[in-house]
């Protein structure tokens, strides 16, 4: 891939507070607390020259650099992940940042690959988010997965936990239905600009980060991974993810070279 005069750094936001699943960064999957297994895997895509967490909890601090890795501290009173990675954006060299949420321990290092090769063929382009197909009806009811609408240019019309689009059937086809899967590339600028616009209703109502771009007349870009991952929202996300994990060669690889 080619990131020549491109620092790409990735910045992994993570709070302990979260009210569908309190301390769930540091749930262990495997033996290893989730968020450094996102942490790990994000650091083997060559894209990246650093990784770190951000976070406002001192317990992840501690457990960050346990394993060797960067932490930035930041500010408490963040609601939105977006918010919280622009805030330790503004102390990192970088030209673009890749958000990769907490709760993603099933990343695959492609997946930031695929999510970036728009953006550095395109100067235009601000924000990407990847997103997938959703291939059951109880992903496309659950309400914490976040559900997108996409033009035909590839961008997205509208984020939702509520099941969009409506499920008509065009002919022999259904309309395809789509998930966020929140591996999210920003222009540093674009980053910065995304904390200093105000909070939407939109975004407020969907409680998803996107809207605010959306809502304010910003373009994000959608690209399709096929890579099937699913994020840790409860505790029974977390014992499937688990399972899925047990026979991940990529899981193996870095789990085999810790107990070395």
């Amino acid at each position: 891939m080619n990131t020549i005069n491109q620092r790409v750094v990735a910045i992994i936001p993570a709070r302990m507070e979260s009210s569908r699943f309190p301390g769930k960064p540091l749930a262990h999957i495997l033996g290893m607390p989730m968020v450094e297994h996102v942490r790990k895997r994000v650091s083997m895509c060559e894209a990246i020259e650093e990784t770190y967490v951000a976070t406002c909890n001192q317990e992840i601090v501690t457990t960050i650099e346990g394993f060797g890795g960067k932490t930035i501290m930041t500010s408490n009173t963040h609601e939105r992940a977006s918010d919280r990675v622009a805030e330790a954006a503004k102390i990192i060299e970088a030209d673009i940042v890749v958000l990769v949420q907490g709760d993603e321990p099933m990343t695959v290092p492609s997946m930031i690959d695929s999510a970036l090769k728009p953006m550095l063929s395109d100067p235009k382009i601000g924000c990407v988010n990847l997103t997938k197909k959703i291939s059951n009806q109880k992903s496309w009811l659950d309400p914490n997965t976040i559900k997108v609408t996409i033009d035909l240019n590839g961008d997205a019309l509208y984020f939702s936990r509520a099941p969009i689009p409506t499920s008509h059937i065009l002919g022999n086809e259904a309309i395809p239905m789509f998930k966020q899967v929140c591996i999210i590339p920003f222009r540093k600028e674009n980053l910065l600009k995304y904390s200093e616009l105000k909070p939407t209703p939109l975004e407020l109502s969907e409680s998803v980060d996107m809207m605010r771009f959306l809502e304010h007349g910003y373009k994000v870009r959608m690209v399709e991974t096929k890579y099937d991952t699913y994020s840790v929202d409860t505790r029974d996300d977390l014992n499937r993810v688990q399972q899925l994990m047990e026979s991940d060669l990529l899981t193996q690889s870095y789990l085999h070279s810790q107990k070395r």
